[in-house]
C-alpha cells in the first residue's frame, strides 16, 4: 500500500504545475493564516521577554499595601527611611543598606508615527543606589544627569518611538524645563523611561516621598525576612514582592488578551483556509478522476489513493506554512513598537518570533490540510471506477 501511495504522490505532485491556481489557493490561504498567528504571539512574547528581563531574583519592590503597580503606590519619607532599616536588606561595603527610593510620575511625548496624539512615557525620580541595583543600565550618549538639576536621562526605547527627547533638547513637563543630557540602554523594561533625580523631580512635581524603594535582598531567606519585618512593623503598610516576579506578572493580562485575539483569527481564518482546500483538493480529484480511475482498475487500492491525496494537501499545507512563517519573521521579527503597561505608560518592546511559534504556526497549517484533504480523499477511493472511466 505504502508504494502505491507514494506512486500516486509522485503522480500528483508532478500534475501540480498544470493546476497551479488552484495550489497556490491553498498555500496563500494557509501563508496568510500562519503569518497572522505567528505575528500575533510574536507581538505578546516579545512584550513578555522585555519585562521578564526586567528586574533580579535578589531584589525585592516595595509598594504601599493594595496596590498593583507603581503608579497607584504612595508613602512619605518617614516610611522610606523605616522600610531601609529592615532585616533582609543587604549592606553595601559602606555598611548602608542597598535600596533605593523611587518615584513615579508621566509625562506626555509626540509618537513618531503620530504627531497628532501624544502618548505616556514614565519619568522615574530614583536615587543614586538606584544605578547599583541595576548593573545592566549603561549610559551610551551623553552623561547622567547632576543631582539638584532639572536634567533626563532617556532610554534608548523611547528614543526610537518618540520625538523631542534626543541629547540636548529641552523637555516641558507640567509646566517645568529639563535639559536632555544623556542615553541610556538596559535591555529591559526601563529603556522605555525617562531618569531623573529623585529631590528634584519632588520639589517640581510636589511630591514629598515615593512611589516604591527598591532594595537587595541579604541572601536566599532575605525576602522571607524582609516580608515578615515590615507585617510586624504596626507602622507600615506595604506590600513585599520580589522585583522578577512583580514585572513578570504584568505580562498575564496583556498576553490572555493577544493569546484570545490570535485563537479568534485564527479560527475564522482557518476555516476560510479549509473551505479554500477542500475546493481545491475536490477540484484536483476531479480533473483526475479518469486518471485514479485507471490506477484503481489495474490493482492500485483504495486506501493508497487515500494517504496520496492526504500526502499532496499536506505538503500544500506545509508549503503554505512556511511561506507565512517565513514572512513573519521578515516582516516582524525585532519590530520595534509601543503598549500600554500596567502602570498606563508606554512600553517599548520589538516583536519575537521564535522557533516555538514557527513550529506551532506549522502545526496549524498542517492541520488545516488534512481537514482540508481527508474528505476529498475518501471521495476519490469510493467513486466508482467503471463510472468515473465512463463519465470521463
Amino acid at each position: 500500500m505504502l508504494r502505491q501511495a507514494l506512486a500516486i504522490t509522485g503522480i500528483n505532485i508532478r500534475s501540480i504545475p498544470e493546476r497551479w491556481g488552484s495550489s497556490l489557493v491553498i498555500v496563500i490561504g494557509l501563508a496568510g493564516v500562519v503569518a497572522v498567528f505567528t505575528a500575533l504571539l510574536a507581538m505578546a512574547t516579545g512584550f513578555e521577554s522585555t519585562l521578564k528581563a526586567t528586574g533580579r531574583a535578589d531584589a525585592a519592590i516595595i509598594m504601599r499595601g493594595g496596590s498593583d503597580a507603581e503608579l497607584n503606590s504612595a508613602f512619605d519619607r518617614d516610611s522610606t527611611d523605616l522600610i531601609k532599616q529592615q532585616p533582609g536588606i543587604r549592606a553595601g561595603a559602606d555598611g548602608k543598606p542597598v535600596a533605593a527610593a523611587e518615584l513615579m510620575v508621566i509625562a506626555e511625548l509626540v509618537r513618531k508615527d503620530d504627531v497628532k496624539n501624544g502618548a505616556n512615557i514614565t519619568v522615574r525620580g530614583v536615587e543614586p543606589a538606584a544605578f547599583i541595583l541595576r548593573p545592566q543600565l549603561k549610559i551610551i550618549a551623553g552623561r547622567s544627569f547632576t543631582p539638584g538639576l532639572r536634567e533626563l536621562i532617556v532610554g534608548q526605547g523611547v528614543l526610537r518611538q518618540f520625538q523631542g527627547a534626543e541629547l540636548g533638547k529641552i523637555v516641558r513637563m507640567r509646566g517645568s524645563q529639563w535639559t536632555v543630557v544623556g542615553t541610556f540602554a538596559s535591555g529591559d523594561a526601563h529603556d522605555s523611561e525617562i531618569w531623573t533625580d529623585i529631590n528634584v523631580a519632588r520639589s517640581t512635581f510636589g511630591r514629598l516621598g515615593a512611589s516604591s524603594v527598591l532594595a537587595a535582598l541579604d541572601g536566599a531567606d532575605g525576602l522571607a525576612r524582609l516580608k515578615s519585618a515590615i507585617a510586624a512593623e504596626p507602622r507600615l503598610t506595604l506590600d513585599v514582592l520580589r522585583e522578577q516576579d512583580y514585572f513578570s506578572g504584568q505580562t498575564r493580562q496583556f498576553r490572555k488578551t493577544i493569546g484570545f485575539l490570535a485563537g479568534v483569527v485564527t479560527i475564522i481564518m482557518g476555516l476560510g483556509a479549509v473551505f479554500a482546500a477542500l475546493n481545491s483538493m475536490y477540484a484536483a480529484v476531479a480533473a483526475r478522476g479518469k486518471e485514479i480511475a485507471t490506477l484503481r482498475a489495474i490493482g492500485f487500492g483504495g486506501s493508497s489513493v487515500v494517504v496520496s491525496v492526504m500526502i499532496e494537501a499536506l505538503l500544500l499545507a506545509l508549503t503554505g506554512g512556511v511561506l507565512g512563517a517565513l514572512l513573519a519573521y521578515l516582516l516582524f521579527n525585532g519590530l520595534s513598537v509601543s503598549t500600554l503597561g500596567q502602570n498606563f505608560t508606554q512600553v517599548v518592546f520589538n516583536f519575537k518570533v521564535t522557533p516555538e511559534l514557527v513550529a506551532r504556526g506549522l502545526v496549524i497549517a498542517v492541520l488545516i490540510g488534512m481537514i482540508g484533504g481527508l474528505l476529498p480523499a475518501i471521495r476519490a477511493a469510493r467513486a466508482p471506477v467503471a463510472t468515473s472511466l465512463r463519465e470521463l
